[in-house]
């Protein structure tokens, strides 16, 4: 019998009958469920257990999606995927903007479900695990420098003026791929690509909203908009 723990996933749906149908769609992809009816029972048993990724409901009694996420934020990294039952752009841009790190629009198909979390768990191995400092070792990476903004490729650790820098994955994978690349233009279209992993057109907001929290924790005039193109870090 395999000793691999299965991911744990904390979903806040109050709507009885489609929290236990992700419940049920998930479990059988062996995916390890909790399941919360309001936001502050969630925030609760956040609070309490560990968990891979958090799935959040926009609209919840008590303490709604975002105002969750936001409480989350305070103190973890932790991947977050909002639902919305609208997708007229209200709740999107608020959930992205509380530190969400993708969402998806009810009713939503089991596969896409799996999808997005599939590709959130995987930017979440660009996140150093927590726990204690590891022994030191041999660098495999390097540290890129722009002005005062330092990357450690090979700690993923991100630095202003000597100081840390606390980054979601998605954040950090966004600023790794600018960094690859400094003062090339990356269009939207290939952001969602390669860090978000849509096939398809996705929705360019969650690349704007990322942008902008990432120019919020490391200097406004860091990233630089191309109009009509994408963004590119300042050399």
């Amino acid at each position: 019998m395999s000793d691999v723990r299965p991911v744990r996933v904390l979903l806040v749906e109050d709507d009885a009958l489609m929290r236990r149908a992700f419940t049920v769609a998930l479990e059988r992809y062996g995916y390890g469920m909790t399941a919360a009816a309001d936001g502050l029972t969630g925030l609760e048993l956040f609070r309490e257990r560990q968990f891979d990724l958090l799935i959040l409901d926009v609209m919840l009694p008590g303490l709604d999606g975002i105002g969750l996420c936001r409480r989350v934020r305070e103190t973890s990294l932790v991947p977050v995927l909002m639902m919305s039952a609208r997708g007229d752009g209200l709740d999107v841009v608020a959930g992205l903007e509380a530190g969400a790190d993708d969402y998806v629009v009810k009713p939503v198909d089991t596969f896409v479900l799996v999808a997005r979390i599939r590709s959130l768990l995987r930017r979440a191995t660009y996140a150093p695990a927590p726990g204690p400092e590891p022994e030191p070792a041999e660098p495999e990476g390097e540290v890129l420098a722009f002005g005062d903004l330092a990357i450690d490729t090979a700690g993923l650790v991100v630095s202003v003026a000597g100081e840390p820098v606390a980054l979601t994955p998605t954040e950090l994978k966004v600023l790794l791929e600018f960094a690859a690349r400094p003062g090339v233009v990356l269009e939207r279209h290939t952001l969602l690509r390669d860090v978000w992993d849509y096939g398809w057109d996705g929705d360019s907001r969650v690349v704007d909203l990322c942008v902008q929290r990432l120019r919020r924790k490391l200097g406004r005039d860091r990233i630089e908009t191309v109009r009509g193109f994408g963004y590119k870090l300042r050399r």
